[in-house]
């Protein structure tokens, strides 16, 4: 489930819809859940639709670490591609702002660790990366790890309307990493290799 102070808007011919903050959200806030409503298909699952509906879920979904296909029930889905993005996913099936996000600006993920399929070229933004590829993962965990570590100790200090949403091993999870009894997991954990 994405974060409750957001909405889908029209963003531009180019880009199509987006998701937008409606409220200010601050960094270390988990932006996005995946909860029970959201729909898993397995590789085999996957296989057995007709194109059409391999087609929007190749458009529509990530893929986990297992390569099951993963359809967000809500607007979650149309969060955009940057490689400048605002939010992190984590090995915890949930996203976190990784700098504040204001009021009227695109909630974003970097699509380098979706576990995209093919490679594609991606929006200019003046960046080094203009490529999106499968394994950027491999290549780009330990600097969006740092990310991810600099703003998770916020998780227990800030509002997260999406915290009853996460499982109770997940909450675990995060107190042990908290409370220095686990280290933080590595965003490369969600690596699918293809």
């Amino acid at each position: 489930m994405i974060h409750p102070h957001t909405e889908l808007r029209f963003i531009s011919e180019e880009i199509g819809h987006g998701v937008v903050a409606t409220k200010f959200i601050p960094a270390g806030t988990i932006t996005w859940v995946l909860d029970k409503l959201d729909r898993t298909f397995s590789i085999k699952d996957f296989q057995k639709l007709d194109k059409l509906y391999q087609n929007i879920l190749e458009y529509y979904t990530y893929r986990n670490s297992k390569g099951h296909y993963v359809l967000c029930w809500d607007h979650g889905r149309f969060v955009n591609h940057s490689f400048k993005s605002n939010c992190l996913s984590t090995a915890y099936d949930f996203e976190i702002a990784i700098r504040d996000i204001h009021p009227g600006e695109q909630l974003t993920d970097d699509y380098g660790y979706l576990n995209v399929e093919t490679p594609f070229r991606a929006a200019e933004e003046g960046t080094k990366r203009k490529t999106v590829y499968p394994d950027d993962l491999k290549n780009y965990h330990k600097i969006w790890d740092k990310k991810i570590a600099a703003v998770f100790p916020k998780i227990n200090q800030l509002d997260q309307p999406l915290a009853h949403l996460l499982q109770p091993a997940t909450q675990k999870e995060i107190d042990a990493v908290l409370t220095g009894k686990k280290k933080l997991a590595s965003i490369l954990e969600i690596y699918y290799p293809q």
